[in-house]
C-alpha cells in the first residue's frame, strides 16, 4: 500500500482525463469519484440495457455486470463496487468479484487502511454480514445497523433472534433481538438493540439498547450497565482505557456516561456525538446548552460560540489540542476552530482537515453554486464545478486539490503560500 509519502507532491497542474469524451462513449455517465492520491478518476458507466462498467481515466473494467451502484475508493485506492450479475449481487474490486453471491447487499464499509472490506447481505431473507468474502456462519431473520471494527478485523450488527407475529406483542416485550459479533450473537435478549461500536482490539461490542419499554442503557458483551436511562445514544470506546462512553438522557436532560456513571457535571438540552483527543486527554461532544443553541463542549464545558441550526463534522486535531466543526448558524454554514468563528460564510461546508503539525485547516466549500477550498479563514482565488476533499502533504507545506472544470478532471498540487500568501 502506497502512504502519502509515497504520492507525488511535486507543484504540478496536471490534467487526468476529460469527461466529456467519456459521453460519447457510453450512454450516460453516472456520479464520479476519485482516488485518495487523485491519480484515477471513476464513474458507473452505462453501454447498453442491462450492461453496465466502471470507467477510470477513460479505460473500463474487463467485465461488465447488470448492475453497479456504490461506486467507492478504498483508502488504499482499490476500487470497489457493489454489482449484479444474473441475479445475484456480490462485491467488485477492481473489476474482480468476490467468488461468494447473494440475494443483495449493501453499505459498502473500509477499514481505515482500505486492507478490509465489509458489505450487509442478503440470501433467501436471512442477513447476515460478510468481511472480504468470508459470509458469517450463521444468518438471521433480521439485522440493522451493520458495524465494521476500528481495525477492520471484526464485523458487526443488531439483530433478531426470537420470531414473532404482528400480534405477538409480549414475545417482543420479552425481548427478541441482540447483537453479533462476526456472527455469534449475544445470550442476552433485548427489546431493541440500536447503534453499537467494537473495541479498538475487536474483542467487545457496547450497543444502545432497550431494556423493557420505557428503560435504556447500554450494553457491553451482552451485559447492561447498572443503570439506566431514559433515552441513550450510540456509545463509543475510550482509546486509551477501553472505557465506554455515551450520551444519556437523565431527568430530561442530556449528560455524558462513562461505564454506566455520568461524569459531567453539567447537563445539556441535548449532547452527541461523543469523541476522545488522540492523545486520550480530552473528551468532547457536541452539546445544546439550551434548545437552538449548539456549540461543542470541551471536558464538560461548551464555548462561548452558539448557532442556531447546527453543529456537526467536529473533530480533534492530530495532537489533539484543537477541535473543528461546522456550524450552520441562520441558515449559512460557517467554520469554527477552537471557539473561534471564521469570518467567512458558504453556502454549504464539508468536514475540516487539519495539517499535519495541526497549525492549519482546510476545508471543501460552496458558494454561489460553485466549489473551492479555504485554509485559516483564506479563501482559494479559483472556482471550480467541483471538488473533493483536500489533502495536506505529510510535511503539510502544500495541498493536493482533485478538482473538476466542466468536464475536466485535473490535480493540482500547490503551495500552501499560494493560499495563505
Amino acid at each position: 500500500m502506497l502512504t502519502k509519502s509515497d504520492w507525488d507532491w511535486e507543484l504540478s497542474h496536471r490534467k487526468i482525463t476529460d469527461i466529456a469524451q467519456w459521453q460519447h462513449q457510453y450512454n450516460w455517465v453516472e456520479e464520479p469519484y476519485v482516488s485518495p492520491n487523485g491519480e484515477k478518476l471513476a464513474a458507473i458507466v452505462n453501454l447498453a440495457e442491462g450492461e453496465f462498467n466502471v470507467c477510470v481515466n477513460g479505460d473500463v473494467w474487463e467485465t461488465t455486470f447488470e448492475k453497479i451502484w456504490n461506486l467507492r475508493f478504498a483508502p488504499d485506492g482499490r476500487l470497489a463496487a457493489l454489482v449484479s450479475d444474473v441475479g445475484e449481487w456480490t462485491v467488485a474490486v477492481d473489476g474482480t468479484a468476490w467468488d461468494n453471491k447473494f440475494g443483495y447487499v449493501w453499505n459498502l464499509m473500509f477499514s481505515p487502511n482500505g486492507k478490509n472490506i465489509a458489505v450487509a447481505v442478503q440470501q433467501d431473507m436471512a442477513y447476515g454480514m460478510a468481511l472480504n468474502d468470508v459470509a458469517w456462519p450463521e444468518t438471521f431473520s433480521n439485522m440493522t445497523n451493520p458495524t465494521l471494527s476500528p481495525d477492520g478485523a471484526s464485523t458487526a450488527a443488531a439483530v433478531q433472534v426470537v420470531a414473532f407475529g404482528e400480534g405477538e406483542i409480549h414475545k417482543f416485550q420479552e425481548g427478541a433481538f441482540t447483537a453479533a459479533l462476526n456472527g455469534k450473537p449475544w445470550d442476552a435478549r433485548f427489546v431493541n438493540v440500536w447503534k453499537m461500536a467494537i473495541s479498538p482490539d475487536g474483542q467487545k461490542i457496547a450497543a444502545e439498547v432497550r431494556l423493557n419499554l420505557y428503560d435504556y442503557t447500554i450494553a457491553v458483551n451482552g451485559t447492561p450497565w447498572e443503570r439506566t436511562f431514559g433515552c441513550v445514544w450510540e456509545p463509543i470506546f475510550h482509546p486509551r482505557n477501553r472505557a465506554v462512553l455515551a450520551p444519556v438522557r437523565h431527568e430530561g436532560k442530556w449528560h455524558l456516561a462513562q461505564d454506566g456513571q455520568i461524569i459531567w457535571d453539567q447537563k445539556f438540552f441535548q449532547l452527541w456525538h461523543p469523541m476522545v483527543s488522540p492523545n486520550g486527554t480530552k473528551l468532547a461532544a457536541i452539546v445544546a446548552p439550551k434548545y437552538g443553541k449548539w456549540t461543542i463542549a470541551v471536558d464538560g464545558n461548551p464555548w462561548s460560540a452558539k448557532f442556531s441550526d447546527l453543529l456537526t463534522d467536529a473533530l480533534f486535531s492530530p495532537d489533539g489540542k484543537r477541535i473543528a466543526a461546522v456550524a450552520k448558524h441562520h441558515d449559512q454554514y460557517r467554520i469554527v476552530v477552537d471557539d473561534n468563528v471564521w469570518q467567512n460564510t458558504f453556502d454549504m461546508a464539508w468536514q475540516p482537515v487539519f495539517s499535519p503539525s495541526s497549525g492549519e485547516v482546510a476545508v471543501k466549500i460552496e458558494k454561489n453554486g460553485k466549489y473551492s477550498i479555504a485554509v485559516n479563514d483564506r479563501l482559494w482565488d479559483q472556482e471550480c464545478d467541483a471538488i473533493w476533499d483536500p489533502v495536506f502533504s505529510p510535511k503539510g507545506d502544500k495541498i493536493l486539490l482533485k478538482t473538476l472544470q466542466g468536464n475536466l478532471y485535473t490535480r493540482r498540487v500547490i503551495s500552501m503560500e499560494d493560499i495563505l500568501g
